[in-house]
């Protein structure tokens, strides 16, 4: 009888190896032999021998027997035509490499879920607006109709793990017999696997396709907030489930409105005499609708106005913000001698009488302006 091959040897890498290194040759290792991707003589054997190698090499304390006492320190475990029905061994590893989450289970696993993202301008969050949403997808091949088989024939069961999709192997320990299930090797937990693969696919089952939605979104959205579409991800394997599409909501930037939760603030510009006579203004919304706003003379750069029920709709259906206009006093640049004349009239008339009243210390009106 030949001697058990060096674990080390098995996947190419060396005793100082670190763990990164070990999973990174057994994933290339893996996806090389694969019985599903490499149908030649002898793949089937050379997957087994390199994930009994790495069940061993992964495992901090069966490593350090192993580099001891070498086979004699791990059992049959690493041994040449292991089964992978070690416990903790086989089904780990393809939970790692077939990225499942959660518990083990057999059959197939659902799509994964796909993320995008949707920019959006601050009008469209007063109503809501349906968008028009294109990306690729990965879809259910419909020659096979997604089993992989050519001319969508039926998939023979696996005769690894006749069908059910799970290897189970009773173990007889000091405290008693044991039964472990880990998830079939051959096919991946799918109980059938493929004989004449489906050349539009591969055998996979699925192809990637650029689709387009209609995706609806709600009125009071913000940037940062995920829409979850159901069933939009890509398609799972063998008939399973769907993944869900994610959609991160991007708001743009407004010329005129900056918006603060439920609120809208934007500038109101006055000239002099506005500003001292009192004025009538037609302000316009973020809707585009026009409402009248009576200014009190004497008003003052920073000042602010509100305009209730004029901002943007609460996403959980609460009423509408306001709508805040800053003041800000316009000074002229470009005069006419007979305009200088009639300022310097006015400025010589006014006394301290007519300076607005202290509204709090330098630092408070400083703390105004930066909104502290």
């Amino acid at each position: 009888m030949s001697s058990a091959p060096d674990l080390y040897e098995t996947l190419g890498v060396d005793r100082g190896a670190s763990s990164s290194d070990i999973k990174k040759a057994y994933r290339q290792l893996a996806k090389e032999f694969h019985p599903d991707v490499n149908q030649s003589s002898g793949a089937e054997v050379r997957f087994k021998e390199v994930s009994a190698a790495y069940e061993v090499l992964s495992d901090p304390e069966k490593r350090q027997q192993y580099d001891r006492f070498g086979h004699a320190g791990v059992g049959n475990s690493g041994a040449q035509g292991f089964d992978g029905a070690g416990f903790g061994g086989f089904g780990d590893i393809f939970d790692s490499f077939f990225r499942s989450t959660g518990a083990r289970r057999s059959g197939p696993q659902q799509g994964a879920d796909l993320r995008t993202v949707i920019e959006i301008d601050l009008e469209d969050v007063l109503d809501g607006v349906e968008h028009e949403l294109k990306f690729s997808r990965v879809i259910r091949c419909q020659p096979c109709k997604g089993y992989g088989e050519a001319d969508g024939a039926n998939r023979p069961s696996c005769g690894d793990c006749s069908g059910t999709g799970e290897i189970r192997q009773v173990q007889r320990s000091l405290f008693g017999q044991f039964v472990n299930v880990t998830v079939c090797g051959a096919c991946r937990g799918e109980g059938t696997r493929v004989v004449s693969p489906c050349t539009d696919c591969d055998g996979t089952g699925l192809v990637e396709s650029d689709v387009e939605r209609i995706v609806s979104i709600p009125a009071g959205i913000d940037t940062g907030e995920t829409l979850r579409i159901r069933g939009e991800g890509d398609q799972g394997p063998r008939g399973a489930e769907p993944g869900n599409l994610y959609a991160e909501i991007k708001v743009r930037e407004h010329s005129k409105f900056m918006r603060y939760g439920r609120d809208l603030v934007t500038e109101c510009e006055l000239n002099m005499v506005e500003a001292s006579l009192g004025a009538k203004l037609d302000v316009i919304t973020l809707s585009g609708e026009s409402v009248a706003l009576d200014l009190d003379p004497g008003v003052q750069s920073g000042a602010r106005q509100v305009l209730k029920g004029h901002g943007v709709p609460d996403l959980r259906g609460r009423a509408r913000g306001d709508l805040y206009l800053q003041v800000r006093v316009v000074t002229p640049t470009s005069l006419t001698a007979r305009q200088q004349d009639l300022i310097r009239e006015l400025g010589e008339s006014l006394t301290d009488a007519h300076r607005p009243d202290d509204a709090g210390s330098m630092f408070d009106r400083i703390r105004s302006v930066f909104g502290s």
